[in-house]
C-alpha cells in the first residue's frame, strides 16, 4: 500500500528535511507500507525551494512543486493532490507540529475503514493568530456547512485515493478543504493525537492570511445572505415600528420635541449595516467573476520527479 504524503512549504527550508526524513523512519516501521512525499513550495522567500530540490535528488520518492507565486496553503496543496499517486493521501504541515510519529494511529484508525481521518490535538500549541482564526473557522463550519456532528477538521488529515479524486475535479479559485471533504464523504473520524511545538522560527499565519481563508467560506454556503436578508427585515420592521410610536406620540403630545442626535444615531446604524450588507454581497460577485474568468487555483513554475502541471 502506498501513501503519499503532502505537505504546503513556506519558509521552512531549516524543518523539511527533518519532517520527510523522520516521516520515512516512522514508515518504515509499518508492514506493507510504503511512501512518497509532494512538497509543494508556495513562493517562499528563504531557502526552502532549494532543500526540496535537494531531497528530491536524494530520495526517488520525494515529489517537489514550486509555485508561481505565493497562492495559499489549502491552494499549495491542491497542487499537491494533483501529483499524489497513494492509495491512501495524508496531509500535514511543514515544521513539525504535526508530527510523524502521529502517522501509525492514522493509518491504523483508516484501516478500519473510514474515508477520511482527522486528527484532533489534545493541547493546541499554536501562536494566538492560528487559535483564534481556527476556532472561528470551527465554528463557522459548525453552523454554516454541513459537517457531520461531533466531529472536528485540522490540517493533519489522511484520506483514501477515490476522496482524492473527487477533491481535484473541483476548479473553483476559491478553496477550503475541510468543507470538500465534508461534501465528498461523511463516513469520516476524529483521532486524538499529540500537537508538538514549533521547533524553528515563527508561525507564517497573519491576520491577512486568516481573513483571507475566512472569505473562502462564502464560497461555499449562501447563509450570510440569508442574515443579511433576515436582519435588514428587522432592522426595516424595528425603523417602521419606531416612526409609528413616534408619529402617534407626537400627535398626542404636539410639544415633543424629536431629537436630531437620536435620529443620526438610527441612521449611522442603518447605513452600515447597509454598507456591510452590500460588502458581502460584492464578495459573492468578486468570487463569481473570479471563477468566470477561470483564475487558476495555482500556476506550476517547476516540478521534479513529477510533470508539470498547469491549473
Amino acid at each position: 500500500m502506498l501513501l503519499s504524503i503532502v505537505i504546503p512549504c513556506y519558509n521552512s527550508a531549516h524543518t523539511i528535511g527533518k519532517v520527510v526524513e523522520t516521516s520515512m523512519e516512522v514508515i518504515e516501521k509499518i508492514e506493507g507500507l510504503e511512501c512518497e512525499f509532494v512538497l509543494v513550495n508556495d513562493f517562499s522567500r528563504d531557502e526552502t525551494c532549494q532543500e526540496i530540490w535537494e531531497l528530491a535528488k536524494k530520495y526517488p520518492n520525494v515529489k517537489g512543486i514550486a509555485l508561481a507565486k505565493n497562492f495559499g496553503q489549502h491552494n499549495a496543496i491542491m497542487a499537491g493532490l494533483h501529483a499524489a499517486e497513494g492509495d491512501y493521501v495524508m496531509g500535514m504541515d511543514d515544521d513539525m507540529q504535526t508530527h510523524p510519529s502521529q502517522i501509525p494511529a492514522f493509518i491504523e484508525k483508516m484501516n478500519e475503514g473510514y474515508d477520511l481521518v482527522f486528527g484532533i490535538f489534545k493541547k493546541r500549541k499554536f501562536g494566538f493568530m492560528k487559535n483564534l482564526t481556527s476556532r472561528i473557522a470551527s465554528f463557522i463550519m459548525w453552523h454554516m456547512v454541513e459537517r457531520p456532528k461531533g466531529l472536528e477538521a485540522s490540517n493533519y488529515w489522511c484520506c483514501r485515493k477515490y476522496v482524492r479524486d473527487e477533491l481535484i475535479k473541483y476548479d473553483g479559485y476559491n478553496l477550503y478543504l475541510q468543507i470538500l471533504f465534508y461534501r465528498t464523504t461523511a463516513n469520516i473520524a476524529n483521532i486524538e493525537i499529540e500537537h508538538f511545538a514549533r521547533e524553528e522560527g515563527q508561525s507564517n499565519y497573519n491576520f491577512r492570511k486568516a481573513f483571507r481563508l475566512f472569505m473562502s467560506f462564502m464560497n461555499y454556503t449562501v447563509i450570510p445572505l440569508r442574515i443579511a436578508t433576515i436582519t435588514g427585515t428587522l432592522f426595516s420592521l424595528a425603523g417602521f415600528i419606531g416612526a409609528i410610536i413616534v408619529f402617534v406620540r407626537k400627535i398626542l403630545d404636539p410639544t415633543i420635541t424629536v431629537g436630531w442626535s437620536s435620529t443620526m444615531c438610527v441612521m449611522m446604524i442603518l447605513f452600515g449595516f447597509a454598507f456591510l450588507m452590500l460588502g458581502i454581497i460584492g464578495e459573492y460577485i468578486g468570487k463569481l467573476i473570479l471563477n468566470v474568468n477561470q483564475t487558476p487555483q495555482y500556476v506550476v513554475r517547476d516540478t521534479i520527479n513529477v510533470e508539470k502541471e498547469e491549473k
